[in-house]
């Protein structure tokens, strides 16, 4: 018997947003609106998505003993989340700085903080709540070694997800652990080793234009699944039984911020609780499209209740 849905392993920062007309280009000054503080961070973000649909969650996280760590401590608390795996102390807490356009499309600084400090170590004393749980997930917002430690104590039996945010090469054992591995085009395109991935998706790259090749390279790669998610054009699973688009749902978008995180931990949960890939991935596009129908991350994040029934 698990004591958790979801192990959630990675970042928990503090969201400084300020909202815009348009970003900036380089070099250039804009005037934006009043900055906001909100609680964040890839890590601490699937882990209140996930409470917030009922799952029983936790968190191994690290942030500073500061104002912006007690920030987080009060919103995991407040959703469910067990916070016990919260270490504090070490730098201070990490913080991202978003700017949102009027469309809702952001762009993200993080200064990792606290994060940095989440060790290999850490993950082999949170050994207990590593074997009390069903799926573990994890990005990249936390040190790769860390990611890697994470992989090399999953117990058996127990499934792990990975969206490798931001994008890096990934290690053989890393990726042969993933189930699925969930990325968005652009961080396909470094996974897969595209030299020209910062370069405008029409331009002509490496590893071509179709979803279905990036799956099926990635697959190759060694996951066991691999979700692509593709925004307004849905999402594509594929297992190497085949491939399966998954249909986005339209909603007017305020603010997308955290939106792949929610569909991240809703993806994980769903695949706990038996779910198919295809299903969950499913279920998970309509919690993240509620996501961005509200501003901020975590505050967005909607219950089961306003989901509807997966």
């Amino acid at each position: 018997m698990y004591d958790y849905d979801l192990l959630v392993v990675g970042s928990a920062n503090a969201d400084l947003v300020i909202g815009v007309e348009r970003r900036p280009a380089a070099g250039e000054t804009v005037l934006g609106g009043d900055l906001s503080t909100h609680p964040g961070g890839k890590g601490a973000n699937q882990a209140v998505a996930a409470a917030r649909l009922g799952a029983r969650t936790a968190l191994l996280a690290r942030v500073g003993d500061d104002g912006h760590g007690r920030l987080l401590l009060d919103s995991l608390r407040s959703a469910g989340v067990d916070p016990a795996g919260v270490l504090t102390g070490g730098a201070p807490t990490g913080v991202a700085l978003i700017t949102v356009d009027p469309s809702g499309d952001n762009s993200i600084v993080v200064s990792p903080g606290a994060n940095a400090r989440l060790t290999p170590a850490d993950v082999r004393a949170a050994d207990g709540l590593l074997r009390s749980s069903r799926v573990v997930s994890a990005q990249l917002e936390i040190p790769l070694e860390t990611v890697v430690e994470v992989v090399r104590n999953l117990p058996a039996g127990t499934r792990f997800v990975l969206n490798p945010s931001p994008p890096r090469p990934l290690p053989a054992e890393v990726l042969a652990a993933c189930d699925p591995l969930i990325v968005n085009e652009h961080e396909a395109r470094v996974i897969l080793g595209d030299s020209d991935s910062d370069s405008d998706a029409d331009a002509g790259t490496g590893i071509g234009e179709d979803p279905g090749d990036w799956a099926r390279g990635l697959l190759a790669m060694g996951p066991r699944s691999v979700v692509v998610t593709l925004g307004a054009e849905g999402a594509l699973v594929y297992d190497g039984s085949g491939a399966t688009r998954v249909a986005s749902v339209k909603v007017d978008a305020v603010d997308t911020t955290g939106a792949g995180d929610a569909f991240t931990a809703a993806l994980a949960w769903r695949l706990g609780a038996g779910a198919g890939l295809a299903e969950a991935a499913a279920y998970a596009a309509r919690v993240g499209a509620a996501a961005v129908t509200k501003p901020g991350a975590q505050e967005s994040y909607p219950t089961a209740e306003e989901v509807g029934q997966p």
